[in-house]
């Protein structure tokens, strides 16, 4: 029965055949011509970010259906935002198939966020996080400089917003502006103003390019689609770490961002920026002169005070003879009942000399008396030290009893025990050493021959150098006739130069001189 069912003849139908490859072509223009522009509301699921190439793959979805979604490399710088897990947007482009897959995608040409409610959402939860995490903390703002020397600006370098902030240092306190040029709107501003803020902090004080005193962070106003760029999170980050201080001055007064919240100052214009980071110079030089002119005027009428309290102490302090009429009167006083005191002195001791008297029975009992005192304290002495001497024999007695010679004798050996394996040791690292050092003088030794030109002689070269002794390179430093020397490896032989490698006449020799012998 199966064989009948083979054997069958084929079903006739006017339906044409395809193939595979066809079969696509015809889904992918059909889909294209259709749908070549179309617009999808959807949530953003699976973005993992842009891929190595630079294009981003993820899909959109509601709560019944999903879709593929692709965004090419091209596309991707021209975003004013970079998508997000499970943001809610509004997609423009065309939908295609993929052959390989046979699954069809849309390939985004245009994202926007559906409606400011999603973004507005999106940041508040940004803003929730950052402040609970401290980015906004008040406490770790940093005051900014009086009078800084150098200010550093981010922004567009062709926009109008340098050109007032330029305009406004100028008016107010020309100083040094360095401008790092970023995107103020797109999908890269973020990193660019981010990398900035990172770079100005890198920069040292003593660089060619001087570090900032403050930095200004400035763009225009502007929708929440462009400025998106200042609400991401390093961005908020690098500005709450800079060890500068920040000064925002992005968008208008009504505006608000993320980094408003995170810098140290927010101005409501770029002007106002300029404005916070300089003082007016007129207004500095004009307060400096009225203060000097105050010091001026304060000095002189201090001045003026100190003289006058001069001269009326001078008006009350005495004269000179009024200060030592009294001190004066006393030394005369003093001075004559001196001379009185110094009489009755002499009367009194004259009478006192005059009553005593003196004679050898008296000087002979206080002589004894002594003696005999100086007798007593030998004799105490004496026996003082034989008590000492004996206390100190009975101590030492009972200290030697004490004393055991056992343990100082095992100390003994065992240090006697050490001491020869030390030596045992030294002597060991000594026929080491030398065995090294003998090693390492022969490798020398052989280096020594190898590097010697005695080595070069040897292999059949010579040494040619001239009468003085300098060595010869080329032919052209010797001159025909030159009397040169030739060091061999052996020896050394002396020649004469010629041109052409001929060998030149023998030199004549010099008649000997005749003798005219002896005249004696």
């Amino acid at each position: 029965m199966s064989d009948s069912l083979f054997d069958a003849a084929p079903v006739q139908t006017n339906a044409p055949e395809y193939t595979v490859s066809e079969l696509s072509g015809a889904l992918k223009r059909t889909i294209e011509d259709t749908f070549g522009n179309v617009r999808v509301r959807g949530e953003v699921s699976g973005y993992r970010g842009p891929h190595s190439s630079g294009h981003a793959y993820f899909s959109l979805k509601d709560d019944r259906a999903k879709i593929d979604a692709v965004v090419w490399k091209t596309t991707m710088s021209r975003l004013k935002f970079r998508p997000e897990e499970g943001m809610e947007v509004i997609a423009s482009g065309k939908l295609t198939t993929y052959p390989g897959k046979s699954a069809y995608q849309i390939v985004i040409d245009r994202l926007e966020p559906a409606g400011a409610g999603a973004l507005m959402a999106l940041l508040e939860e940004r803003k929730r996080r950052l402040q609970a995490e401290g980015v906004f903390d008040p406490a770790y703002k940093k005051p900014l400089p009086f009078m800084p020397r150098v200010i550093g600006v981010i922004t567009s370098p062709t926009g109008a917003v340098i050109r007032d902030i330029l305009h406004r240092i100028a008016d107010r306190f020309p100083l040094h502006v360095i401008v790092w040029p970023v995107r103020v709107q797109g999908e890269t501003s973020g990193a660019e103003v981010t990398a900035a803020v990172r770079g100005f902090n890198e920069f040292a004080w003593d660089d060619p390019v001087p570090k900032p005193d403050v930095l200004i962070i400035a763009r225009g106003g502007g929708s929440l689609e462009d400025l998106w760029g200042f609400n991401d999170e390093a961005l908020a980050r690098a500005v709450a770490a800079s060890e500068i201080p920040v000064i925002s001055a992005v968008g208008h007064e009504t505006d608000w961002t993320l980094v408003d919240l995170a810098a140290d100052i927010r101005a409501p214009t770029p002007t106002g920026a300029a404005e916070f980071a300089v003082p007016v110079k007129a207004e500095l030089e004009a307060s400096l002169a009225s203060l000097s002119a105050r010091l001026g005027s304060c000095l002189t009428r201090l001045i003026d005070r100190k003289r006058q309290a001069l001269r009326a102490a001078a008006r009350v302090l005495p004269t000179q003879d009024q200060l030592f009429a009294m001190p004066r009167r006393h030394l005369d006083e003093t001075a004559s009942r001196l001379e009185r005191a110094l009489d009755v002195l002499l009367e009194n001791n004259r009478r006192r000399f005059a009553a005593l008297r003196l004679s050898t029975a008296s000087l002979d009992q206080r002589l004894a008396e002594g003696r005999r005192r100086l007798i007593a304290a030998g004799v105490r002495s004496e026996s003082g030290q034989r008590s000492l001497l004996r206390e100190r024999r009975a101590r030492l007695e009972r200290a030697a009893s004490r004393i055991s010679t056992e343990p100082l004798q095992r100390r003994t050996g065992i240090a006697r025990e050490r001491l020869n394996g030390l030596t045992v040791r030294k002597d060991q690292q000594i026929a080491s050493r030398l065995e090294r050092l003998g090693s390492r003088l022969a490798q020398a030794n052989r280096l020594l021959n190898t590097l010697s030109h005695q080595a070069i002689l040897a292999r059949g070269f010579a040494l040619v150098m001239d009468e003085d002794g300098n060595l010869l390179r080329t032919a052209a430093e010797t001159p025909d006739g030159a009397v040169i020397s030739i060091q061999f490896a052996d020896a050394a032989k002396g020649a004469i130069t010629t041109t052409g490698g001929q060998p030149s006449a023998k030199p004549k020799k010099r008649p000997k001189p005749i003798s005219q012998g002896s005249l004696f």
